[in-house]
């Protein structure tokens, strides 16, 4: 597994009164794994918010975009365009990836309410890495679109420097661990073991802060 990520420089960026009021809201599944570390070693409360991939239709590896459970979309519009990807098939997309949002919901929130009042608070938005950063960035347009946020760090272990530009127009602070400087390939790239986290262990750790 990639090294986990220092939390010196939060640390010198959240200060102390911030730290008490924070929220770390981690990506499942393995966003959880790295947004419990960082809530253990900054003593800050942890929950999960849940965007999906809109995958494209003939490589499913391949996000177009992302979507959260209000309808916030975020598109790669000129990818969308040189796919040729067709309205229909887009809307088809996002209602299945709604619903698939809904049963994660259900599933990781046993004992854990799913109504967060994040207004006034500083938030830090965790994943265990972000290729394209779609599923960060609409995962940050939705918070801010419902919250008045203290502020909004965006924390990651790794991302290629093309989408550490695109999340600095999303957030007040971006911390990246590892930013590649040769070619990215993916996340798991920089990884010993990147093998999919089960619901079970996210459960877990939502029920054992």
């Amino acid at each position: 597994m990639l090294q986990r990520p220092t939390m010196k420089t939060l640390k010198d960026k959240i200060n102390a009164e911030e730290r008490r009021s924070a929220i770390v809201l981690g990506i499942p599944r393995g966003g959880v794994i790295t947004a419990d570390i960082i809530a253990r070693k900054l003593s800050c409360r942890l929950d999960i918010i849940i965007p999906r991939k809109l995958t494209d239709p003939h490589n499913k590896e391949q996000a177009i975009g992302a979507i959260m459970e209000d309808g916030t979309t975020y598109l790669d519009e000129e990818l969308v365009n040189h796919l040729q990807i067709s309205a229909e098939y887009l809307e088809r997309e996002k209602l299945h990836q709604i619903h698939e949002i809904r049963r994660r919901n259900s599933v990781f929130h046993g004992g854990v309410g799913q109504e967060k009042d994040l207004n006034d608070k500083p938030v830090i938005l965790v994943d265990d890495g972000a290729a394209t950063g779609a599923t960060i960035i609409v995962a940050a347009r939705s918070i801010r679109k419902h919250f008045r946020l203290k502020r909004l760090i965006i924390a990651l272990p790794v991302a290629p420097k093309d989408t550490v530009k695109l999340l600095k127009k999303e957030a007040d602070l971006v911390e990246v661990v590892t930013t590649p400087s040769s070619r990215f390939y993916g996340v798991g790239q920089y990884y010993q073991d990147f093998r999919p986290v089960e619901d079970e262990r996210v459960s877990s750790i939502l029920q054992n802060p």
